[in-house]
């Protein structure tokens, strides 16, 4: 029995469905886990929004949302705001063991953010712990994707996190900077070598902040943002 049959057989007695409406997939995308109707749901960020961090801006004065950043992350950009079915896919993705997801969000991601001209590919590692407990990495797993659509080098063991943090769903602003503030180490770098670095979601900012200072202090060079999801606004403002 060709391979080919074999996946003809496991199609017909189980076929896809969207992970959000658990509709079944289309006859053109059988091995989807995200149908077009939800895809086309996916709300991205308005155009004109900040330049370093591409937030809406404010009716008076400067962005707020990136003020508190360090100096070390040069720019950040997200492919979609946080809401259904965005947090459906995430959480799917980040905790359902839905690995496949990877190269569907990738692909939302390449569609709404630019794309680097130059950079390495680094994803946000996990603990150690963590890790043992959901068995990968999603941030690793989004950031090969990403590399292969750009046609970008990734190292996934440049970065790494050197002691445990509680999660920060719950967590003000500061105390998420606090519960991260010196979490990361990064092995030596260049300074002329760009880092694109992957995560799942941003809602503060500040886990990828505390990487991005990790790098810039281990002598790597300009390091940019890049993550599926943002938090929205209000979700960020009710946690204060």
């Amino acid at each position: 029995m060709t391979a080919v049959l074999v996946r003809s057989i496991e199609r017909f007695l189980l076929p896809n469905v969207c992970i959000v409406c658990e509709q079944l997939m289309p006859p053109d995308a059988p091995d989807g886990l995200l149908c077009g109707v939800c895809a086309t749901r996916l709300r991205a960020l308005p155009a004109g929004g900040c330049a370093r961090c591409a937030q809406p801006l404010p009716p008076v004065g400067p962005c707020r949302f990136c003020s508190e950043w360090p100096a070390a992350m040069a720019a950040a950009h997200s492919g979609v705001w946080l809401d259904e079915p965005a947090r459906t896919v995430v959480h799917r993705f980040k905790y359902g063991g839905f690995h496949a997801l990877g190269a569907a969000l990738a692909h939302v991601v390449s569609r709404r953010v630019p794309w680097p001209s130059e950079g390495l590919v680094v994803p946000i590692p996990l603990g150690a712990r963590r890790l043992r407990e959901r068995g990968y990495n999603q941030s690793a797993i989004l950031g090969r994707a990403l590399a292969d659509t750009w046609k970008r080098p990734m190292a996934t063991h440049l970065l790494r996190r050197v002691r445990e943090t509680a999660t920060q769903t719950t967590l003000t602003p500061d105390a998420r900077r606090a519960n991260v503030d010196q979490a990361f180490a990064a092995g030596p770098g260049h300074g002329a070598q760009t880092i694109i670095l992957i995560d799942d979601v941003l809602t503060t900012g500040a886990t990828l902040g505390a990487a991005a200072r990790a790098l810039s202090d281990a002598g790597w060079g300009v390091v940019r943002a890049v993550t599926f999801a943002r938090a929205l606004p209000y979700d960020i403002a009710a946690s204060t």
